[in-house]
């Protein structure tokens, strides 16, 4: 099965992300989804629809010094809980 993701925006309320960190956050991000759907790969719910338009990844918690790799993977893994098995 081939997996096309296409983010077309990140919306990320409360959390003020300098401009130098946001890529390494979606490098970090993309990095970690993919890891993710290359091993678990996506829920039957998902795999029926040809085209999601919208993905609730619910809450995070994110630290102050949180570092912009960590927030990247952690944010990958909210979009997980959405969409994976």
């Amino acid at each position: 099965m081939n997996i096309t993701v296409h983010i077309e925006r990140l919306i990320l309320d409360g959390i003020a992300l300098p401009q130098r960190h946001r890529p390494v956050v979606q490098a970090a991000m993309e990095e970690e989804l993919a890891r993710l759907l290359a091993i678990d790969g996506l829920s039957i719910d998902f795999q029926q629809r040809h085209v999601q338009q919208r993905v609730q990844a619910g809450v995070l918690e994110v630290k102050d010094n949180d570092e912009p790799t960590v927030l990247g993977r952690n944010i990958a893994r909210a979009v997980y809980r959405g969409i994976g098995q």
